[in-house]
């Protein structure tokens, strides 16, 4: 008697076929999951980009580069941690790291450019003489001036946000509005 191999033939709509439809349906979903999270956080952290280094390029690029990070981890990051958050502490990380970079490109004034006399809240001058004083501080009290008064958030949620401490935010955020109200006036910072 003589054995015989009969050889193996894949079975259609098995279960090793099944296996890779809800793969692609998981991360299918994944997928959408993520996009939902960029078209709803996009806008704010471009603006809290923009703040950071008033450039609109670059905090598109930033902003870009953040996305690009969670995307590699967002399992991870949907499952175990707030995405909100941690999209500003990524957001922040790579503005530092930039930062550092070009630390040495920085272009040097005698004196700073005028501020817009008697602007009205809102207008376009007044938004641009804060974002150049924003400009004339370091990284860091800058961070936490966009954290606190652009995005309005608390100061324990600016300390988890930077790893630092609740009295770190405190003080860097009196020092920060005290540079600048001498930069602005103090009705320009009140008003």
């Amino acid at each position: 008697m003589t054995d015989t191999v009969i050889p193996a033939r894949p079975v259609e709509g098995g279960a090793l076929a099944g296996w890779g439809v809800g793969r692609r349906r998981t991360k299918a979903a994944r997928d959408a999951e993520f996009t939902a999270f960029v078209e709803s956080a996009a806008t704010r952290l471009r603006r809290s980009a923009y703040l950071m280094c008033r450039d609109w390029h670059l905090a598109q690029d930033l902003t870009q580069q953040t996305f690009t990070k969670m995307y590699a981890s967002w399992d991870r990051i949907r499952t175990g941690t707030n995405p909100e958050g941690y999209s500003r502490r990524v957001l922040m990380n790579l503005v530092f790291d930039q930062q550092r970079r070009r630390s040495g490109s920085e272009i040097v004034l005698a004196e700073l450019p005028d501020k817009p006399d008697g602007a009205a809240a809102g207008t376009p001058e007044l938004r641009l003489a804060l974002v150049d004083a924003l400009a004339t501080l370091s990284v860091e009290d800058r961070a936490v001036l966009v954290l606190r008064h652009a995005e309005d958030h608390s100061v324990d949620t600016v300390a988890t946000i930077l790893g630092v401490s609740v009295s770190v935010v405190k003080m860097r955020t009196a020092r920060a509005l005290a540079r600048l109200r001498s930069l602005l006036g103090d009705d320009f910072i009140d008003g």
